[in-house]
């Protein structure tokens, strides 16, 4: 039976369906820490699932209703459908079941201080940014972010003050299920079509959203994006806006230039006074935005300007967010989860910034929905690179129901007058790039899928 949680404590054991995932490895150490008894179970082992068992949570591969048949309360995901046996059995079980954006909404209500990082793009940037600031002044926060964070060796980490720093995702309105204190809404984009299914749909998600900060909180939002700028009418508490191109955002960047790394650094500007000047070692004109929120909303809450300053100085970029992978042959490879058109043309213009022969690029496109819906813009988004190939769709939740594979993607790009190539095999691929790639070439596998392995396939050592 479906059920709301208004207390945690009636339960002692919790088991998580999709435990896994990014966020349900994160709820699982927080209740474990809490000193639940957690059991989990997910289709596929993964870094994630490694850590919750080495941390002494028991993790099922596969199906075995072992441990969810003992469970007084079950998570599931949103990819978890209510064909899964797990699912299934609790329903005829008679346990009580929650999403996890409701158990992350009754988290939230844990906290006087929960502050939600939202938008389209740039959510898992923006919310390591603040976690490290909030670390530097000491605030002992709770964290739970979109990726592996080194300084704090996971995704996670649980404190003991009231701070509560949360990546909050807009798919399926989860975020509608939390109570934020503050917000900070990055961008609206076109995005989740396979939900929202229009853009307006999408707005109006976001609007309800930022109608859920009280009168005491706070929303920190992009000035340069017009719709975010129309939430203030929605918005009871305080609005606090940061912005690149609007100059008249309470907090601007001017003066920014790059080193031959295509790393930034500026001048923060507040009501149009000098504020600090802060040198970022992660690459791209996006995250002198990113940076500008994080900014912004530090600033609020009261974390002093050198706490700022040495947080994002620590700040090398999240796990998969343009990250090095190695070289091979005098190339270097990197990485990027980028997999809308809006965060590819980001990574494409923080690269110009940098210094190298030629670029290639490998993207895995991420659900056939988002691909047929936005593939002008994804072929448009891929044009600045000089060697392009594309390999097969990443799937996901989905069933290509939408009659589109790569091989459409890299037509359209035909179309726009620029050559791609489609390889279906990681290892053939890898073979190319090490037979074809030159000294200084720059590599990138893009995607927010399996396109991630064939990295250190390129590396690896010759036997």
């Amino acid at each position: 039976m479906e059920c709301k949680i208004t207390d945690l404590n009636q339960y002692k054991h919790i088991h998580l369906i999709g435990i896994g995932g990014v966020s349900m490895s994160a709820i699982a150490k927080t209740l474990h820490q809490w000193g639940f008894h957690i059991t989990g179970s997910d289709t596929s082992q993964n870094e994630f699932t490694d850590k919750l068992i080495a941390s002494g949570i028991k993790v099922t591969l596969g199906h075995d209703l072992t441990n969810s048949r003992n469970a007084d309360l079950i998570i599931y995901s949103a990819a978890i459908s209510n064909s899964d046996p797990e699912i299934i059995m609790a329903k005829q079980s008679g346990i009580p079941l929650v999403t996890r954006g409701e158990l992350v909404g009754y988290l939230t209500r844990k906290y006087k201080e929960s502050i939600c990082i939202s938008g389209t793009h740039g959510k898992t940037t923006t919310t390591s940014m603040i976690s490290l600031c909030f670390l530097e002044a000491k605030t002992d926060p709770t964290i739970q972010v979109g990726a592996i964070l080194k300084q704090i060796d996971g995704n996670y980490t649980v404190g003991n003050s009231d701070y509560f720093i949360l990546e909050a995702c807009e798919y399926m309105d989860n975020f509608l299920r939390f109570s934020p204190k503050a917000e900070v809404i990055l961008n609206i984009d076109n995005d989740h079509l396979d939900y929202f299914k229009t853009f307006e749909n999408i707005k109006n998600s976001f609007t309800k959203y930022a109608e859920l900060i009280p009168e005491n909180g706070v929303l920190v939002t992009n000035a340069d994006d017009s719709n975010c700028l129309s939430l203030k009418e929605h918005v009871k508490g305080k609005f606090i806006t940061y912005g690149i191109k609007n100059q008249n955002a309470n907090y601007t960047a001017k003066n920014i230039r790059y080193n031959y790394l295509g790393c930034p650094e500026f001048d923060v500007f507040y009501n149009q006074k000098f504020y600090m000047h802060i040198k970022l070692l992660v690459s791209g004109n996006h995250n002198v935005s990113n940076a500008l929120a994080c900014i912004a909303l530090c600033s609020y809450y009261g974390i002093n300007k050198n706490s700022i300053i040495m947080g994002l100085s620590k700040f090398t970029g999240a796990h998969r967010r343009l990250e090095y992978v190695g070289a091979y042959h005098g190339f270097s490879v990197y990485d990027d989860y980028g997999h809308h058109p809006t965060e590819i043309k980001a990574t494409a213009e923080a690269i110009k910034h940098r210094t190298f022969n030629k670029s290639w690029v490998i993207f895995q496109p991420h659900t056939y929905s988002r691909t047929k819906n936005l593939l002008n813009d994804f072929a448009e988004s891929l044009l600045s690179f000089d060697n392009i190939i594309i390999t097969d769709i990443y799937a996901a939740r989905e069933q290509n129901i939408y009659n589109v594979s790569s091989l459409d993607l890299v037509n359209k790009l035909k179309e726009y007058g620029k050559t791609a190539i489609y390889m279906k095999d990681f290892d053939q691929i890898a073979e190319y790039i090490r037979k074809n790639a030159s000294q200084n070439d720059f590599i990138l596998t893009l995607g927010a899928g399996t396109v991630v392995n064939i990295g250190e396939k390129i590396i690896k050592r010759d036997n």
